[in-house]
């Protein structure tokens, strides 16, 4: 890439020139994103994922621009219109509409009014006209009569006609016209006549007008899907004559009759090219400026759930919770095996309440389980009631597990390949309890938009979105690391450089030869070279390796400075491991060179100090409030425990134990003004809140937390 683009790229993101340069140059050798913020810090200078991530979509965008400058280069070559000041123009455009701009007056384009007005011979009455020293238009319009123009009116017409493509065309009329758009132009809804009783959800929007510059996200969101939906009619356009009045100050010179004939055909110029135009790109622009903050609370809050705290290895009775078709019971053992699976009716109809308990209570003795994992979903704070009232012959730990997206997963080819001969109920309640001892692994198995957190995920632009999602579920695996000789081949396939053919490759290895030995028995996995085996080694753990390094975020390639830190010192690895006092000894200067720095060397002390320690926090029993089971038991003032189920831009939505999640407002959220509710509540965490308001007609609960004291 050009050095003029990795400039641009670096002054937008406010980053050096070699650290975007750097990151490029990693990029396109094949290293993952993950990789180069853990293991190539000297060459970013410590750049995160995200800043990573922020210069390869740059250097994206940068590439689709030089294609499109190409594309526009050859067109006007073809025209044989192309000349030095269009090449430097172009050359020195960075930013898509820029480039179109210039290219709009020699893009193919249909016969327009003004395609027509040339064919009549009306192009230099235009040329006559926009210069404004013409005081008798209608006498100089006379010249250019011909079968084709029967009158003065259709001439001074099909002249204007050409006028306005000009100034159409013109990039400064564009600038200024965009220029108020983005601080003046409103949204603006309407209900469509006859649809107020369809579209009720969007009532809020049957007369709607804002600044879109003011417009949050959510809100752009819900008024396009309105629209998509045929309920609404919306525009985004700023006042008219604002933008009539700028223009006019640009094309309009003079007082005279030449210069009434460019005012009229500026105004169509604008009502029938230009305004429409801009509103058009506009509203592309607000849609992926809408998009996007859509999409990072949606990756914010998948980031928060797959790193929710796990319970670990043990053994669990996990119930996917019902009615009429009873509860679905699955023991797992400690690697998440299925032991056993039936059903038990506890609730009605059927109501076999004492032969439930007496089942249950079998099962957790007969299979030492020392969890219970119950679904969320229906007949959920009943089965929860009905354990909390048994005793067992051991401590078992009750949780209740969000159920979201168990379902699609239960019906899901992943879950077929390794579960073929149980039916769906099986499939979900395993994941239910999956989900209790290892969310992470459990939950890269489900499509991302069915586990239920974020806003309008179905109405941006899922390209977008499922990018910004697996890199999201990359970072998360890489961050926590994966047990090389346990891992399922979907959580293996987010692994730095793998893929679902290298870790199906790795499984089947694995099945053939028995566990992995140490990291470097990865080499022998077909089709692993060593470009692969750098990018995925540090992120893959052997537990009980003879190396203590393969159980740790020390890469392989960093092991003879581990080995040499341990020479030095007269001790081995494992001493250094166990021994704080020894691991103080060591100063990390003294190992300075070449690629190595001081980054990578504070890296790896520490992880000698913590080897493979997972980053996740440990998880906390929770209850919801007893007797608290639907809206009808709710009243206002209430102060009821929950659990944030979701989080977005406009505040967070608390699960209190019953069907409905209520909001708590952004403005309820604290005392003092927040800009984002990630401030103040993250995915999962157990809060208080006071509930404000019930609409038991729309299913709504408010909810507040800065009141909970009052």
């Amino acid at each position: 890439m050009e050095q003029k683009y990795v400039e641009y790229i670096a002054k937008k993101l406010q980053l050096s020139i070699s650290q975007v340069s750097n990151t490029i140059e990693l990029l396109n050798g094949g290293a993952t994103v993950p990789f180069i913020a853990r293991y190539r810090k000297e060459a970013t200078e410590s750049l995160d994922e995200v800043a990573i991530g922020s210069i390869r979509d740059g250097a994206e965008k940068m590439i689709e621009l030089i294609k499109r400058k190409e594309t526009v280069l050859n067109t006007i070559e073809e025209q044989d219109k192309l000349t030095s000041e269009l090449i430097d123009r172009i050359d020195n455009c960075f930013l898509l509409n820029e480039l179109e701009d210039i290219y709009l007056p020699y893009k193919p384009k249909r016969r327009t009014r003004a395609a027509i007005a040339r064919e009549k011979g009306l192009e230099p009455l235009a040329k006559i006209l926009m210069k404004q020293l013409e005081t008798n238009p209608e006498a100089r319009a006379v010249r250019f009569l011909n079968q084709d123009v029967e009158s003065v009116g259709d001439a001074l017409s099909g002249a204007r006609d050409v006028i306005a493509e000009w100034i159409n065309e013109n990039q400064t009329a564009r600038n200024v016209v965009r220029s108020i758009f983005e601080r003046e132009a409103k949204i603006r809804s309407k209900v469509v006549k006859g649809k107020e009783e369809e579209g009720a959800k969007f009532r809020d929007y049957f007369n709607w007008q804002e600044l879109q510059c003011r417009c949050p996200s959510h809100r752009m969101l819900a008024i396009r899907r309105g629209e998509r939906e045929g309920i609404l009619r919306v525009s985004l356009v700023p006042e008219e004559e604002r933008v009539l009045e700028r223009l006019n100050r640009i094309f309009v010179k003079t007082d005279s009759a030449s210069g009434k004939q460019v005012e009229l055909a500026l105004k169509d110029s604008y009502k029938r090219l230009l305004g429409p135009a801009i509103e058009t790109e506009f509203f592309a622009l607000t849609k992926e400026k809408a998009d996007e903050e859509a999409i990072k609370v949606f990756a914010d809050n998948l980031r928060q759930l797959l790193l929710s705290p796990p319970l670990g290895p043990k053994r669990v009775l996990a119930i996917d919770p019902g009615y009429r078709t009873g509860c679905k019971l699955v023991c797992l053992d400690e690697k998440g095996d299925l032991l056993h699976n039936e059903n038990i009716y506890p609730h009605p109809p059927q109501k076999e309440e004492k032969q439930a308990m007496r089942k249950i209570s079998a099962l957790i003795s007969s299979y030492q389980i020392e969890a219970v994992a119950i679904g969320n979903g229906t007949a959920s704070r009943e089965t929860e009631s009905l354990i909390k009232r048994m005793r067992f012959d051991r401590d078992v730990q009750v949780f209740v597990v969000s159920e979201d997206g168990a379902s699609v997963y239960s019906a899901s080819k992943v879950a077929r390949e390794e579960f073929p001969k149980y039916d769906v109920t099986v499939r979900g309640a395993i994941s239910i309890g999956r989900r209790l001892t290892d969310p992470l692994a459990e939950l890269v198995k489900i499509e991302p938009k069915a586990i239920g957190v974020g806003q309008y995920q179905h109405d941006v632009d899922q390209k977008l979105l499922q990018k910004s999602l697996d890199g999201v579920v990359a970072s998360c695996v890489n961050l926590v690391g994966v047990n090389l000789n346990t891992a399922s081949k979907h959580l293996l396939t987010y692994v730095s450089g793998l893929g679902s053919q290298l870790a199906q490759n790795i499984v089947d290895f694995r099945s053939e030869n028995g566990p992995f030995d140490s990291r470097f028995a990865l080499k022998k996995v077909p089709r692993l070279g060593e470009k692969t085996f750098q990018q995925c080694a540090g992120f893959l753990r052997i537990p009980g390796s003879k190396n203590p390094l393969d159980n740790s975020a020390v890469h392989p390639e960093s092991y003879k400075i581990v080995e040499r830190m341990a020479s030095n010192l007269k001790c081995s690895i494992s001493d250094l491991i166990i021994n704080e006092a020894i691991r103080k000894k060591i100063n990390p200067d003294d190992y300075v060179s070449g690629d190595i720095g001081l980054p990578t060397l504070e890296d790896i002390l520490h992880e000698l100090a913590k080897p493979g320690r997972d980053p996740r926090e440990k998880v906390k029993l929770f209850e919801f409030a007893d007797g608290i089971v639907s809206i009808e038991d709710l009243h206002e003032g209430m102060i009821l425990p929950g659990i944030v189920t979701n989080i977005t831009r406009f505040g967070a939505f608390v699960d209190i134990g019953i069907k409905q999640d209520g909001l708590v407002h952004i403005s309820e959220l604290a005392n003092a003004y927040i800009s984002d509710p990630n401030e103040v509540v993250r995915l999962n965490q157990q809060v208080k809140v006071k509930v404000l308001e019930i609409d038991k007609s729309r299913n709504r609960i408010s909810f507040s937390m800065k009141r909970v004291d009052e």
